[in-house]
């Protein structure tokens, strides 16, 4: 075999090894996405080895002052968010019993507890956010809505969705909660 021919396959050989160890080292791991408690929204990659994993035999209170709206045809974000503190806790081996979570529903996201026959009427489309709050509801997550949050957007509050609890004001809820030693997370 010529020198040449020999030098040509050894540096084509070594220009392949050098492309393949590059393509393999910036190749991104995809991570395994999980929902173990609220199936089907908030999903969470497990991290079993992080730092500040939460105690599995401590009860946490924790309310969730949801305020932003969002698109009419989408899952509100931040209530997707709650979703995914659940599904969080869980992939840590936090029971959803040991979970005491309130969220209060206003302002601007008030829109998202109204039941699917005044969603329709008002945006002209289902409440995408329906199936979550029945999700959330059977893992042990209250839901409520500000009483003048209602009155304000001039809603009856026969209108919202039955799983969803009417209180007298988010201002009061987030008082008595965090009296109560919840946690508070804005939102």
């Amino acid at each position: 075999m010529k020198q040449s021919t020999l030098f040509n396959l050894l540096s084509a050989y070594l220009l392949g090894l050098v492309l393949l160890t590059c393509t393999t080292v910036t190749r991104a791991v995809e991570p395994e996405w999980t929902n173990p408690v609220i199936k089907g929204y908030g999903k969470v990659v497990s991290l079993p080895n992080a730092s500040m994993q939460p105690d599995k035999n401590a009860e946490y209170k924790i309310v969730f002052n949801l305020t932003p709206g969002g698109d009419p045809d989408k899952v509100n974000a931040s209530l997707e968010r709650v979703a995914r503190a659940v599904n969080i806790f869980a992939s840590a081996g936090v029971p959803p019993s040991r979970l005491n979570m309130v969220v209060v529903i206003h302002g601007p996201a008030t829109p998202i507890v109204l039941d699917n026959a005044h969603y329709q009427e008002k945006f002209k489309l289902d409440n995408p956010n329906i199936g979550l709050i029945d999700e959330l509801g059977k893992a042990g997550v209250k839901v409520v809505v500000c009483g003048q949050a209602l009155a304000g957007n001039k809603f009856a509050q026969n209108w919202v969705y039955p799983k969803v609890e009417h209180t007298l004001s988010a201002i009061t809820d987030l008082v008595i909660l965090e009296k109560n030693g919840y946690a508070l997370f804005p939102m």
